[in-house]
């Protein structure tokens, strides 16, 4: 019963909600703004008791669906929650506001930026690399957990083996076979905790094969790179082009092997193209070795899946793949698979770093896997990704003029680039960050000089949220280039 625009009795004394300051075709996004901002500052803290939807509704003489959506909006974010007859009640806060008079800022160095930019506080949060954690399958895995503790001994309480759940290692088999065309012995894989324990791992036992430098694409992922330094490996830049890596640069670079995200390369979301993935294994069955990061292989929208280079040279190819994009990161589940001179070693890292991954959550992913609960979960959140995608797509069409989208076909993200811009993107970033939106620059993951980006994360938010926070980042912008011309401040690129 929405009432109309001009009608002054269209508000509530709660917060002192007024509905004709929404704008039109947004009232939901201002609601559930509105809300979030008085949690954020403390007008409403945690226990505050939020009104009944059709209470509220009524007061401002919209539908109850509107506000039904609004709180749903902040239930999914974990910031309230029904609590039966005690109504909806606020849960969680964010943490302070940086106490800095200046405003947060995005840094142009190096060195833990990523870990840094997760903590500081914000309303929309762009960051790529998170799913809909939203849509993580409770029910299935609830479901399959009941299944395998019923089925379990005490003796299966012990410690597990350290290459993993035997359970696990066999769906994985069937997993990489079924969808990325590798056909792999359980025996082959290891259990590791994530992808980034992967690398760590590969880290360890590299020099003992005589390998001390690793190439890496350029742009290429910061966190990635920052782990193989941290474990004492020296890296090389080696550029990204339409095409994928390039391959003589590789060869020139004089590196024992390369990391590489052939199926779709972060952040430029290219595919690592029939030419240069034939120069690649040919570099590798010379004496290379390929780390195959199997980054957002399962998410494609526009594009015919890509096989792995794992499936066609496993003697030359470490593999690395996990759930993190796919279910959550927080679960730290993924699988390696290493060629058999190296195996034994990665085995005996990994037993020294943890003892193995916790057996319960492996043999209850290993029934998602095997049930097919994995792979419906993977086409509806596909469909859902998807349509977040068009919808960040219209929006930096209509608030980001001369902005180039890069891959846009799919994965998660999308990298934005401003070519002949003058101004550094950790700049925009950082004004965007004092407006509540958090993004990359992408000169964080560059380590030579280019034109300046941000890298948008598209997955973990309601396709409005989306919407609102690349309308603010237009803004930044548009105050950003107003400014009179000045030299512009190099980021760690140079841009």
């Amino acid at each position: 019963m929405a009432g109309p625009a001009g009608d002054p009795t269209a508000g509530s004394d709660f917060l002192q909600l007024d509905i004709r300051q929404a704008p039109r075709g947004a009232r939901t996004e201002w609601l559930a703004a509105r809300l979030r901002a008085a949690i954020a500052d403390g007008t409403l803290p945690v226990g505050s008791r939020l009104p009944a939807g059709r209470v509220l509704a009524a007061e401002l003489r919209v539908s109850r669906g509107l506000v039904t959506e609004a709180y749903q909006r902040l239930a999914e974010t974990g910031q309230i929650a029904g609590r039966g007859r005690a109504g909806t009640v606020v849960v969680a806060a964010p943490p302070p506001a940086p106490t800095d008079p200046a405003g947060p800022t995005v840094p142009a160095g190096r060195g833990g930026l990523v870990d840094a930019l997760r903590a500081v506080p914000c309303r929309i949060d762009l960051s790529p690399g998170v799913p809909d954690l939203t849509a993580f399958p409770r029910t299935a895995w609830l479901q399959a957990e009941r299944r395998v503790l019923a089925a379990l001994t005490p003796g299966d309480f012990g410690y597990g083996n350290p290459q993993g759940a035997p359970a696990l290692r066999e769906a994985v088999a069937g997993w990489l076979a079924r969808n990325r065309g590798i056909r792999a012995d359980p025996a082959e894989v290891i259990v590791v905790a994530g992808v980034a324990q992967a690398l760590w791992l590969l880290a360890r036992v590299l020099p003992e094969a005589g390998v001390r430098r690793v190439a890496v694409e350029d742009p290429g992922s910061l966190g990635a790179r920052e782990q193989l330094e941290h474990s004492g490996l020296d890296t090389v830049g080696v550029p990204v082009d339409g095409a994928g890596l390039d391959v003589a640069a590789l060869r020139a670079s004089g590196a024992g092997a390369a990391l590489v995200t052939p199926a779709h390369q972060f952040p430029t979301g290219v595919v690592l193209d029939g030419e240069r993935r034939r120069e690649l294994l040919a570099w590798a069955a010379a004496g290379g070795l390929v780390l195959e990061d199997d980054y957002d292989a399962e998410h494609r929208y526009d594009r015919a899946p890509v096989p792995a280079l794992r499936a066609l040279l496993p003697e030359q190819v470490c593999y690395a793949g996990s759930v993190s994009k796919l279910l959550a990161p927080a679960l730290r589940l993924g699988w390696l698979l290493v060629p058999e001179r190296l195996r034994d070693r990665v085995v005996a890292e990994k037993r020294f770093a943890d003892l193995g991954n916790p057996v319960l959550a492996q043999l209850v992913l290993a029934r998602l896997m095997e049930s097919g609960e994995l792979e419906r979960h993977l086409r509806f959140v596909r469909r859902r990704h998807r349509r977040r995608r068009d919808a960040m797509l219209r929006a930096i069409g209509s608030e980001l003029p001369g902005a180039r989208v890069h891959g846009a076909a799919a994965g998660l993200h999308l990298m934005v680039t401003f070519d002949g811009a003058g101004f550094a993107d950790t700049d925009l970033a950082t004004a965007a960050l004092g407006l509540g939106v958090k993004a990359h620059p992408l000169s964080w993951h560059r380590m030579r000089p280019g034109p300046p980006g941000l890298i948008l994360g598209y997955a973990a938010g309601p396709a409005g949220e989306s919407e609102e926070g690349v309308a603010l980042l237009g803004q930044a912008l548009r105050v950003l280039t107003a400014k009179p011309s000045a030299p512009c401040r190099p980021g760690p690129s140079g841009t």
